[in-house]
């Protein structure tokens, strides 16, 4: 199967986009040798390191309306490519249907609540277009409730929306590490669905009581929420790859207080690393029972203080987080997905 992955989402420096993309495209690659998966986008982006040779960067647009790249530009570089089926990794698949196509429904933030997205309006107008009209052959989302909220909202057929859930990148482990001041930990893009500010203010809580600095990783997008600087409140920005291991290994806890998610993928980065996770419930189906969660300022701060104060109940959330990822893994998620390309096939030559 020649299996064309939209790739603009590999331009973005980091988030969960770019990371859905990346090890996803490598997991087909490597556990599918006989097909071929090629990268196709209208901006440049970065290889996957290390990508199989059965993975590789196609051509974009060659001309003035192949910059129409939904309508037009991506139609012509698939039939180019000769490609069987196309997949939109970003909430979008190609506006002309000439092939079976898969359409990635990360979550419905988009159309939840205006103020968590203040750059999302062309997604809100064009994904539920592409869903009603049917030019997404399958759906896939991350979780089953994403599954259940997308079949209600945008009225599709239980049959054509499957989920895979998502897992860790396989590099990510634990790591010995002692850090000189112990520290909390949150790591995602800095936006306002994270609920940054009630996690600043449980960790202020915390902070009276004992000396635990609080580090923000992740890219700060233009509407994220103004952070008011504090002793002990570090924000470290984008964090490279080979420095996450250490990152979630070295924390008294990984904190993500989310009001909405549609998986959580950075609950699972920690908990490979063994990491002791509180979280809110909206990342329930990622965290399971190994998380522990909290869905107010007050409860979090009860739960922060907890790891603070008790190694044992600490280590014990570590061994769960350990084990709840062993569950998880971007080949069972390759070989998902790869089942809905070839499900998708059936239903367009049908």
């Amino acid at each position: 199967m020649r299996v064309a992955i939209e790739a603009g989402t590999l331009s973005l420096s980091s988030g969960g986009l770019a990371r859905y993309t990346t090890e996803l495209s490598l997991a087909l690659a490597r556990v599918f040798p006989d097909d071929e998966f090629l990268l196709v986008s209208d901006r440049p982006f970065r290889m996957p390191a290390a990508a199989p040779t059965n993975l590789t960067p196609a051509g974009g647009p060659r001309n003035a309306l192949e910059r129409r790249w939904w309508l037009w530009g991506i139609a012509r570089e698939l039939d180019r490519l000769g490609a069987d089926l196309i997949h939109g990794p970003d909430f979008a698949v190609p506006y002309i249907a000439r092939r079976p196509s898969v359409l990635t429904l990360h979550d419905l933030s988009p159309w939840m609540d205006p103020g968590w997205h203040s750059a999302a309006r062309r997604v809100a107008r064009r994904t539920p277009v592409l869903l009603g009209m049917g030019m997404a052959t399958m759906v896939v989302t991350p979780s089953e409730a994403v599954r259940s909220q997308a079949i209600e909202r945008f009225r599709l057929r239980p049959e054509r929306v499957v989920a895979v859930p998502e897992a860790a990148a396989p590099w990510l482990r634990p790591v010995e590490t002692t850090p000189e001041t112990p520290y909390f930990l949150f790591l995602a893009t800095l936006e306002p669905r994270k609920n940054v500010p009630a996690l600043v203010e449980a960790w202020r809580v915390v902070r009276r009581r004992h000396k635990i600095d609080l580090l923000l990783a992740g890219r700060r997008r233009a509407d994220g929420p103004a952070i008011l600087e504090a002793p002990g409140l570090r924000l470290l920005g984008e964090v490279p790859d080979e420095e996450l291991s250490k990152l979630y290994s070295g924390a008294v806890a990984f904190v993500y207080p989310s009001l909405y998610e549609g998986f959580g993928l950075p609950v699972l980065e920690a908990m490979q690393c063994g990491a002791c996770v509180i979280a809110s419930r909206a990342v329930a189906e990622a965290g399971g029972r190994a998380a522990v969660y909290a869905d107010s300022v007050e409860d979090l701060a009860r739960a922060m203080l907890r790891a603070a104060e008790d190694p044992a109940w600490r280590a014990d959330c570590s061994a769960r987080s350990l084990s709840r990822a062993r569950d998880f893994s971007w080949e069972r998620t390759a070989r998902l997905t790869r089942q809905v390309y070839e499900e998708a096939r059936k239903r367009f030559e049908g």
